[in-house]
């Protein structure tokens, strides 16, 4: 494909602004209630983010994750902690979240650390979830090489069969991270690319509010 063939992709974006001065203070209160809006406004899986960690060469990685909890201080999602991204982020906590509600022509980013949750807390998450999920969370060497798909499924049934009638504990190597942000960003897509960008920014334990340039 040549450039031309992507001109035709081109949208233009205005159909709110976005003011400093009715931005919330707090940016996690701000990003609730943008959340609520997305979800009000039908956003299919509203809590759909893209994560970026980065390897001990400095080689940075992205994946589509599922948030699962917004608390006051920040943000939380589940995963492998021997997968790739677990592993990067033992290396290096700092991490990069983003989230993008194209419906709403809105994207919000998020700068800051990882720290894991209690354990309490990943077993009760653990076990709100559907019973192939959690064997699911036994049989994924998740990141690994394996030999075929036939391999998981018969893994899969060797775990059903040991766990037939009783209870799924959380395997230990699956549980929750906790993400405290010191940078967030509200972006509202404007006309002529002329985008609104409001940026908070932790100094002191306090948050500062700049407008940024488009």
């Amino acid at each position: 494909m040549t450039n031309r063939d992507f001109i035709k992709y081109r949208e233009e974006y205005g159909s709110q602004r976005l003011d400093r001065e009715k931005m919330l203070m707090d940016p996690i209160k701000q990003f609730r209630h943008w959340f609520k809006e997305a979800e009000l406004a039908g956003v299919k899986e509203p809590n759909t983010m893209t994560l970026a960690t980065v390897n001990k060469q400095g080689q940075p990685t992205i994946r589509v994750m599922l948030m699962k909890e917004i608390t006051d201080q920040g943000l939380v999602f589940y995963t492998n902690f021997k997968s790739r991204k677990g592993r990067e982020i033992d290396e290096h906590p700092k991490v990069a979240l983003n989230f993008y509600w194209q419906d709403l022509e809105r994207q919000v980013r998020f700068d800051g650390a990882l720290t894991k949750i209690p354990d309490e807390e990943s077993n009760q998450y653990f076990h709100t979830r559907p019973r192939g999920s959690q064997l699911g969370a036994w049989i994924s060497q998740q990141s690994e090489v394996i030999s075929s798909r036939e391999y998981l499924e018969e893994q899969l049934k060797v775990c059903e069969s040991r766990y037939q009638g009783q209870d799924i504990p959380r395997p230990p190597h699956w549980g929750g991270y906790h993400l405290m942000p010191t940078r967030v960003e509200f972006w509202q897509g404007g006309p002529h690319r002329l985008h609104d960008r409001i940026q908070y920014s932790l100094s002191d334990e306090k948050w500062d509010l700049l407008r940024l340039a488009p």
